[in-house]
């Protein structure tokens, strides 16, 4: 049986000239109001919950996504201004997933 993947392809934003440093701010910018929809959703806020499960799910979802699109624009930033190439990062990050043993070979899991 084949690696479980989820496979997410998001486009490169046209209208932003983003650089690293920007991204990494926006990325933590969006990593904090997903932090924040879950708090919401599981009551750590302090506040009372005012939107029902369905909606906080649904908020939660695009927090993730922006976090996500932030991420791939990083991703394209370090391609095209530093010349790193993703492709050989993910190769090697799958590598070290293994060695950490958070995927193993023969489970499900191929390399």
């Amino acid at each position: 049986m084949p690696m479980q993947k989820k496979i997410v392809a998001l486009p490169k934003l046209n209208n932003l000239t983003p650089t690293m440093e920007s991204t990494a701010l926006k990325l933590m910018e969006e990593a904090g109001e997903l932090a924040q929809a879950i708090g919401k959703l599981r009551g750590m806020s302090g506040e009372r919950r005012t939107v029902g499960e369905r909606e906080a799910l649904a908020r939660i979802t695009r927090e993730l996504l922006d976090v996500a699109q932030t991420a791939v624009s990083m991703m394209f930033v370090l391609e095209e201004h530093y010349g790193v190439s993703i492709e050989k990062a993910l190769d090697e990050h799958i590598k070290k997933l293994i060695q950490k043993g958070y995927l193993v070979p023969g489970e499900g899991n191929t390399e």
